[in-house]
């Protein structure tokens, strides 16, 4: 948009009419779910324009109002590509610092500590695991939860809830993306120091792609049992209690690839959960009985 004196203005909301502003906010908020959900790292803008698109009518179909996209308002909606990607990766950062224990000092022993320890999350993606030490409990770590519930629902007005359709079940693009903002923090460590690091597409786009195929390869490896649908089942359940519903309503690093050994572990650990609940369900009934 340009003003009188020929200089381009950035367009803003309050440039429309207040119809046309009500519905850009609703139709925004479905878009930011939709890049998390389907497309994270966008290619290019025909396929950001076409989730617009999408939202645009979504939204219209909510509202039951009927105003025309225009190239400005698609525009609007697309600058948040990147910033509900920035967004999450600003929420995760105190969160993954504190987690795996990365300290904010300068003596020499703390930056050794701290470049030893994201050297050590980042080898093999041992940062996804929930014992990241032993390896054990693949994609159980707590910060992919303390995202979901922190970044979706914080609340029943959160886009988690009221746009709740894009969540369940919870994609496998979410866990990814998430997985790779993890990353992102990790990297802001690796010097010992912590420093700002852009959660960019060019950076990153690539690391989400490797999350992603792991994720998938787990999903296939472990079908029989479905266990990458019941660690997400169980992510959106708890983040659903978060937010005060109840869950009945309805990088800079190459990116690492996990061997089939590591799904197969997952099998059995799984396994060995399910015959200690059999044992100890046995344990209970026997007690009853004496």
């Amino acid at each position: 948009m340009k003003t009188l004196n020929g200089s381009r203005q950035r367009l803003k909301a309050s440039d429309f009419d207040e119809v046309t502003r009500d519905l850009l906010a609703i139709a925004t908020s479905i878009y930011r779910c939709l890049i998390v959900t389907r497309v994270p790292f966008p290619e290019t803008l025909i396929v950001e324009t076409k989730l617009a698109k999408e939202a645009w009518r979504e939204a219209s179909n909510l509202a039951e109002l009927t105003v025309q996209l225009t190239p400005s308002l698609v525009k609007m909606m697309t600058r948040r590509t990147s910033h509900v990607r920035g967004e999450l990766k600003t929420k995760m950062r105190a969160l993954t610092a504190s987690y795996f224990g990365f300290r904010t000092s300068r003596s020499i022993t703390a930056i050794k500590q701290n470049r030893d320890l994201a050297e050590t999350l980042k080898d093999e993606s041992r940062f996804v695991f929930k014992d990241w030490e032993t390896k054990r409990g693949i994609y159980k770590t707590e910060l992919i939860q303390s995202a979901v519930n922190d970044m979706w629902f914080v609340n029943r007005s959160d886009e988690g809830v009221i746009h709740g359709r894009y969540f369940e079940p919870l994609p496998v693009e979410i866990i990814a993306l998430i997985l790779t903002a993890i990353e992102c923090c990790i990297d802001e460590w690796i010097t010992g120091v912590k420093e700002d690091i852009k959660f960019s597409s060019a950076a990153y786009s690539s690391v989400y792609m490797g999350h992603l195929s792991s994720l998938q390869r787990f999903d296939e490896r472990t079908s029989a049992y479905k266990l990458l649908g019941k660690i997400a089942d169980n992510i959106l359940d708890v983040a659903r209690l978060h937010a005060g519903v109840n869950s009945l309503q309805k990088t800079h690093a190459t990116p690492f690839g996990f061997t089939d050994n590591i799904f197969d572990d997952a099998i059995r650990e799984y396994e060995a959960e399910t015959r200690e609940a059999v044992r100890e369900r046995s344990h209970e009934v026997m007690d009853s009985d004496m």
